[in-house]
């Protein structure tokens, strides 16, 4: 059986990429845009865009690639309009563990699912691939929860999300907080500041120390390969005794001994409903 998915902001960034891999995939599609320029490049793709009223009729699934600040507000309106059954496939944990969909309608699915994105360290032949970094040439794992509906929809929800995010490596079934820990938790609240605190650490040595910026630039990266290679084990851990004093020695400067809380729940609650209000942190 053809499933009816309606994609909601089918022309944005997200929308777009998982719109022609449904496409791709043979699924009854309904591309909902109504911006000019979504509409435009759904066009050049050779996808027609529908209004919502059409798109959501009748549809098996219901995508959601729209903001996570307008995701709540979007469901409560149209959920008058959804058969009881209705899948809602939304791509991020934020409105999810935030609380912002209704709870008055038992009767639909909510569903999450979200890329990890191709790995640092992969197989990859071809060089489209190999430069790919967030998926869709390139295979990659993909982390999924029911959140609420029976337990017979896990299986339609997952295969959604293999089409939208093919080629894939691993699904991996989670809860909604353990996928809200994981983003924006891990993702945003651990790995993030300290990408940006790196980047900030080259231009310090180039602004302050007078070093080259592409020198500090091409250490760094070249580090970061070996480092993060052993530490996680795709290679040998074989770092000295004396890096491994000067890197305990260093955590006590750059590191608050007490960063696990943020991945713990009450922390990530937060953070989600600063994504999803603008408000907590």
């Amino acid at each position: 059986m053809t499933r009816s998915v309606a994609v909601l902001g089918s022309g944005g960034k997200m929308g777009f990429r998982v719109t022609r891999k449904l496409a791709e995939a043979g699924y009854d599609l309904r591309a909902v845009e109504i911006g000019d320029a979504g509409r435009a490049r759904l066009k050049e793709a050779g996808i027609e865009a529908v209004g919502m009223a059409e798109g959501i009729q009748g549809a098996d699934v219901l995508v959601l690639a729209l903001p996570d600040n307008v995701i709540g507000q979007v469901v409560r309106e149209l959920a008058p309009n959804l058969k009881a059954g209705t899948m809602l496939v939304i791509l991020d944990a934020a409105a999810p563990y935030a609380e912002d969909l209704p709870k008055d309608r038992p009767d639909l699915t909510y569903f999450i699912g979200h890329p990890c994105h191709p790995p640092l360290f992969n197989d990859e032949t071809e060089w489209d691939a190999r430069r790919d970094y967030h998926g869709g040439i390139a295979r990659q794992s993909i982390v999924c929860a029911l959140m609420q509906g029976p337990e017979e929809h896990y299986a339609l929800g997952e295969e959604i999300c293999r089409a939208m995010w093919s080629p894939i490596i691993n699904a991996y079934r989670v809860s909604t907080e353990q996928l809200a820990i994981l983003e924006p938790g891990l993702s945003e609240m651990i790995a993030m500041p300290f990408v940006d605190t790196m980047v900030e650490a080259v231009e310090e040595c180039a602004t302050k120390y007078g070093i080259q910026r592409e020198a500090a630039l091409d250490f760094l990266i070249g580090h970061l390969n070996v480092e993060i290679a052993m530490w996680f084990g795709f290679s040998p851990k074989v770092p000295s005794d004396a890096a491994l004093r000067l890197m305990r020695f260093a955590k006590n400067k750059v590191v608050k001994e007490d960063w696990r809380t943020a991945l713990e729940p009450a922390t990530v609650k937060e953070a989600a409903e600063l994504i999803v209000y603008g408000k907590g942190a």
